[in-house]
C-alpha cells in the first residue's frame, strides 16, 4: 500500500495520496515492530538469531529508513522503491523456517542485541542509500534530467551512508568484544568477520572519495552499488557459500 500510494503521489504530484502512502509506511513499520516484540515474548530471547528473524528485522530497518527519508528529505520515488524492498525482505522472511529453537550458548549474551541491531539498522539505511544511488544512476542517463534533482538524490545517498557507517563500526567493534567473551579472542579471521571488515573498508573508501577526492554523481553511485554487493555477500553469501562460526546453518 505504501509503495503504490507513494509512487502515485510522486507521479501525479498529489499531496493527499502521498500522505496516505506515508501513513501506510508508518503503519507497516509499527506492525513489524509489534511482530518483533511478539516473537521476542514467544521465544524468550531477542529475535535476531536465525535467517527468518534477521529478514524480519531487516524489513523493519529498511521501512524505518524509508519513513525517515519520506518525512525529512523528499526525493521522488526513493520512498516508494525502498518500501518495496522492505516488502520483499518481509516476504522472504515469511517463507523461511520460523520455528522456535533454543539459542546456542554463544548467543546467550546481551551483546547480541547491540551487535546485531547496530548492523541491521545500518543495513536498512544502506538499502535505502542503494535505492537512491540506483535511481540517481538511472536518471543521470535520461536526456534533460534535472541537475538539481540529481544532486539532491546524491546528497541523500551520502547522508544515509554517513548514518550507516557509525552503525557498521559499532557492529564491528562490539562483535570483536563479544568474540573475546565467547571464544577467547577478539579476532579470528572467521569468514563473516573478514567480509564484515571488507564491507566496512568499502564504505570507508566511499566516504574518503567524497570528502577528500570530491567525487560526486555517477562515480559515487557506482561505489555505493558495489558497496551493497559486499553487504549482501557478508549477510547472505558467507552463510550459504562459505560457512563458519556465524553461519545460520
Amino acid at each position: 500500500m505504501a509503495t503504490a500510494a507513494l509512487l502515485a503521489g510522486d507521479i501525479f504530484r498529489n499531496r493527499l495520496v502521498r500522505f496516505s502512502g506515508i501513513a501506510a509506511l508508518f503503519g507497516g513499520t509499527v506492525a513489524t515492530v509489534v511482530a518483533i516484540i511478539l516473537r521476542w515474548l514467544a521465544t524468550g530471547h531477542p529475535p535476531l538469531s536465525n535467517l527468518h528473524e534477521s529478514f524480519v528485522f531487516i524489513g523493519f530497518a529498511t521501512g524505518l529508513a524509508a519513513l525517515v527519508v519520506e518525512l525529512t528529505f523528499r526525493t521522488r520515488l526513493v520512498g516508494a522503491a525502498s518500501a518495496l524492498v522492505a516488502v520483499l525482505a518481509l516476504g522472504y522472511a515469511s517463507v523461511l523456517d520460523s520455528s522456535i529453537r533454543p539459542l546456542m550458548p554463544a548467543l546467550k549474551s546481551n551483546w547480541l542485541i547491540i551487535h546485531v541491531t547496530s548492523y541491521f539498522l545500518g543495513y536498512g539505511a544502506l538499502a535505502v542509500a542503494t535505492v537512491a544511488s540506483a535511481l540517481q544512476l538511472a536518471w543521470s542517463f535520461v536526456p534533460g534530467a534535472d541537475p538539481a534533482s540529481l544532486k539532491r538524490i546524491d546528497l541523500l545517498a551520502f547522508r544515509l551512508v554517513l548514518l550507516a557507517f557509525p552503525l557498521l563500526t559499532l557492529g564491528l567493534t562490539t562483535g570483536a568484544v563479544w568474540a573475546s567473551f565467547a571464544w577467547g579472542r577478539y579476532w579470528g579471521w572467521d569468514p563473516k568477520e573478514t567480509w564484515s571488515l571488507v564491507t566496512w573498508l568499502v564504505y570507508a573508501l566511499y566516504l574518503h572519495l567524497r570528502a577528500m577526492r570530491g567525487w560526486r554523481g555517477r562515480r559515487m553511485a557506482v561505489v555505493a552499488l558495489v558497496g551493497f554487493v559486499f553487504v549482501l555477500f557478508t549477510f547472505l553469501g558467507v552463510n550459504f557459500f562459505i560457512g563458519g562460526l556465524h553461519s545460520y546453518r
